[in-house]
């Protein structure tokens, strides 16, 4: 039986290709517009299971098709991909020395069954100065990244503490794949 992910992420590819699993790649076309909107389990939820009914769509019936979304969410507002250097600069901003929280729900189609759920893992970072931030934009191009970083970036040191798991905040939570699967 086929699976197929239904993401262009490098990070999910690296994640599922570690874990041995055998896949291809179909990205979904679907436009998910959640960004600034407030955070709920549902909402991004229904994100990922969009991501995947849209490439079953286009695909053979008997695979299984694989989606997911992760969102960075601060005072329960949801942070996006950065559009710019500025829209990526006020989101790690805002992220400085503060906790916010990463929650990635995975979808899994198979025929006409759907199951879907989440991860959320707490990130703390450390007071960042203006320096920080524009390097790190500069070095990491973090504009396909929710939240305007991402945690597995060579030289990311502003996480001061990770209470939950780390795949979850690189976009991809094993575990729980492998429990919906």
């Amino acid at each position: 039986m086929e699976m197929i992910l239904a993401s262009a992420s490098p990070r999910r590819k690296e994640i599922l290709f570690k874990e041995g699993f055998d896949f291809r790649i179909i990205p979904s076309n679907y436009d998910e517009k959640i960004s600034n909107l407030e955070y709920s389990k549902e909402l991004v939820e229904d994100c990922a299971i969009q991501k995947a009914l849209e490439v079953k769509n286009r695909c053979n019936n008997d695979s299984i098709i694989v989606s997911a979304d992760t969102v960075v969410v601060l005072d329960n507002k949801i942070l996006g991909k950065p559009k710019d250097f500025e829209d990526a600069y006020n989101m790690l901003s805002n992220l400085s020395n503060k906790t916010h929280f990463v929650a990635t729900s995975i979808c899994l189609i198979k025929s006409d069954r759907i199951v879907a759920d989440s991860e959320i893992t707490y990130v703390t970072f450390r007071r960042l100065s203006d320096e920080d931030i524009k390097k790190y934009i500069k070095t990491n191009k973090p504009f396909d990244k929710a939240g305007s970083y991402g945690i597995q970036d060579k030289g990311f040191d502003f996480a001061l503490k990770i209470d939950g798991n780390l795949d979850n905040v690189i976009g991809f939570p094993v575990t729980l794949f492998k429990s919906l699967l």
